[in-house]
């Protein structure tokens, strides 16, 4: 874990920097190295000793502890603990979730079988090895701002006759100036007009 040390009206000793690692090496172990960061900013006020501490770990977790105490151990030790909690909390939900996937594997793996013992042609062999395909999501591309082109309705189909099955055009209609959104289902067109 990466350790950024920062003191404000304090020189960072040797000492002070070992006590800091030695806390944070117990939250390392805590949530079992998936911690990637820390940054601590150690503060001298007066007589107060402040230790604000932001611990950065993995799936975009910030666990963030602030204390003040008289000297650094206490000051650092509170900061350390309050992370501690956060940390517990993370690493309870983490675990749920690798509780709950692991629940649903079963249901998975029947549902894949089911669909392969289904397929037609494949032998007992090739049965185990074979996976089904998924079905994929189509692409979505998005536009801030798509140009409609006046045309009548007779461009538009024409327009629509190159595109094929699933094809939609959106244009303004010249003859009412109104949008208009054509496309075809199952070979016949459908016109949808807006309200000029």
């Amino acid at each position: 874990m990466r350790l950024e040390l920062t003191g404000r009206r304090v020189d960072i000793t040797q000492g002070l920097r070992r006590l800091v690692e030695g806390k944070l090496a117990k939250l390392e172990r805590l949530l079992n190295d998936k911690a990637l960061s820390a940054q601590a900013v150690l503060t001298r006020e007066r007589r107060r000793h402040r230790a604000d501490i932001t611990l950065h770990a993995r799936g975009e977790k910030f666990l963030h502890g602030f204390s003040a105490a008289a000297t650094w151990e206490p000051a650092v030790s509170g900061a350390i603990d309050k992370i501690a909690q956060q940390a517990h909390k993370v690493k309870g939900k983490w675990e749920a979730r690798k509780r709950e996937s692991a629940r649903r594997a079963p249901l998975v793996a029947e549902k894949r079988e089911a669909a392969v013992a289904r397929t037609p042609g494949l032998t007992a062999a090739t049965r185990g090895t074979v996976k089904p395909a998924r079905p994929r999501m189509p692409r979505v591309v998005r536009t801030d701002r798509q140009p409609i082109k006046p045309m009548t309705l007779a461009d538009a189909a024409r327009e629509l006759d190159t595109g094929g099955d699933g094809c939609v055009v959106v244009f303004r209609d010249q003859e009412t100036e109104a949008i208009s959104v054509l496309y075809r289902r199952r070979g016949q067109l459908t016109l949808v007009k807006t309200e000029a």
